[in-house]
């Protein structure tokens, strides 16, 4: 093969400008979110033309090789998670550009090396000293290793090259270490330098929540305290912990999933229009919609929160082992793989509309959907008739596994007695705009290139979440669970959680399969 330094020709059409030239590194490069994630999402961006011609991969991680060794490991595990069929033009245009580096995350010298490396890289590529650091490591690294990248002068931007640093999740285990592992950050980097990144913000119903509320003249109207009864947010899992269970079991369902996931559909979901779509005027309405909801006294973390462990069950047909059976987790563990609770938002758009949240592992399906409930229509019209109750329309938001929006509602049934019935209206991305090969990190990269923080947390949002949860992490501490495990392996959870809608007279809205 004739090597040339042009990127090929692509079959698709651009859509959307690439991102800007850049060395894009990444600490834990040989670890599962790097192979399964990262390196297929950077090769679907170069497929439609996202990535610069002036790009470059450096991965750095414990594990001894040289580049060439990484070239060939990424080309095998590309077969296997790819999302679509690898074009091997294009993969070599992108493979002759990553680099690796081997070293301890704690020892300076493995940053001078770096150093050295990016100085030869963006020579090599043209990467023009724009550099973009990727914490794909232990939570333990984070503030270190960007301490460390700062020590030798790597953090240091000016109007001629930018230099960013993106931390995955968990960001903290805390409000105190959350605000701890913000002041790291922020005595050596710019918060416009810090892209704190949610995968979940890269699935196009997340992103579409702003599109379908503020571009569609029926819904905002609507979108209030006045007409909403009530909303659930799910986030379903059917996989156990499986080979996760020494992280998870300090963790739990609480801190692995409400502050980060959860409590950015909800700001999403309830936020005021913002005055444009710059990312501090989208992420300063957010910010308000996390500020303003209620904390818990411990009396409301008792009779408003639900925690659960999954016991021994079925799936999909298969006996499925309790969680305190599953490797590294004690057998007498006491974290929660369940947690539901009803929040509210002391606001004018939301004043007494209950906010339902649930998360799980080990559910009957593999589901992230938003219900947004709305009021029952009078029943006046129809008390005369055969029609007994009425019954209230759902907008429902499927963020996974597929991604769409239906929206139910009531219509006649044919024949001569007036009897209503359910009707839903769907929408679904791939059979409407065809499907389209993503790992859910390629807008997230993409945006972390062109300098858009419109999908990153901030600062103030990060503690903002941590805020709401903290009251319960303290007051689960200090009461630990006496029944746990207290739900079976493939149901919806303990029994509690169906009680904490029914006590308002609501239910959960359960999608099967």
């Amino acid at each position: 093969m004739v090597q040339t330094d042009v990127m090929p020709a692509m079959e698709q059409q651009r859509i959307g400008k690439p991102g800007d030239p850049c060395a894009m590194v990444i600490f834990g490069a040989s670890g599962d979110l790097t192979r399964r994630k990262l390196i297929p999402a950077l090769y679907n961006l170069a497929k439609n033309q996202l990535l610069s011609r002036e790009f470059a991969v450096i991965g750095v991680a414990r594990s001894p090789m040289s580049s060439e060794d990484y070239r060939k490991k990424v080309s095998e595990d590309i077969k296997q998670f790819a999302t679509d069929k690898v074009d091997a033009d294009i993969w070599e245009w992108f493979i002759r550009r990553m680099h690796y580096l081997s070293g301890d995350l704690t020892d300076k010298n493995l940053y001078l090396q770096l150093k050295e490396l990016l100085d030869k890289v963006d020579k090599d590529h043209s990467t023009h000293g724009n550099h973009m650091y990727y914490m794909a490591t232990a939570a333990d690294f984070f503030g270190p290793a960007v301490e460390q990248l700062a020590d030798v002068g790597l953090m240091q931007q000016d109007s001629q090259h930018w230099r960013r640093v993106v931390i995955e999740k968990p960001f903290g285990h805390d409000l105190e270490s959350a605000r701890l592992l913000n002041k790291q950050l922020l005595r050596v980097a710019e918060e416009k330098q810090i892209y704190r990144i949610d995968h979940y913000l890269g699935k196009e119903t997340v992103q579409n929540i702003l599109a379908l509320r503020f571009a569609n003249g029926i819904f905002e109207p609507v979108w209030n305290r006045r007409y909403i009864d009530h909303i659930q947010i799910s986030v379903a899992e059917t996989v156990g912990v499986e080979k996760r269970g020494g992280y998870y079991d300090k963790a739990g369902a609480l801190r692995d999933m409400v502050p980060n996931h959860i409590m950015q559909l909800i700001s999403l979901t309830a936020m005021e229009p913002p005055i444009s779509f710059d990312a501090n005027a989208v992420r300063d309405e957010q910010a308000k919609i996390l500020h303003a909801i209620q904390p818990m006294s411990d009396e409301e973390v008792l009779s408003r929160t639900v925690r659960g462990q999954y016991g021994d069950g079925t799936e999909d047909g298969k006996r499925v082992s309790a969680y305190r059976a599953e490797p590294d987790v004690p057998p007498d563990s006491r974290t929660e793989t369940f947690v539901a609770m009803k929040l509210l938002i002391d606001n004018w758009r939301w004043a007494d509309v209950p906010f339902y949240l649930r998360t799980g592992k080990r559910m009957p399906v593999r589901n992230t959907h938003i219900v947004i409930q709305f009021r029952r229509a009078p029943f006046v019209l129809f008390r005369d008739t055969p029609v007994e109750h009425l019954m209230p329309n759902q907008l429902v938001l499927h963020i996974q596994p597929e991604e769409g929006i239906s929206l139910q509602f009531a219509a006649k049934v044919p024949g001569p007695v007036m009897r209503l019935g359910t009707v839903d209206m769907n929408f679904e991305y791939q059979e409407y705009f065809g499907k389209q090969p993503s790992t859910g990190y390629e807008r997230l990269l993409h945006d972390c290139m062109i300098g858009d923080q419109t999908l990153f947390q901030r600062a103030d949002m990060v503690e903002a979440g941590w805020a709401v949860v903290n009251p319960m992490l303290d007051l689960w501490k200090a009461l630990p669970p006496r029944n746990f495990p207290n739900y079976a392996s493939g149901t919806w959870g303990p029994k509690e959680a169906d009680e904490l809608l029914e006590r308002d007279g609501r239910r959960w809205r359960n999608f099967e399969k």
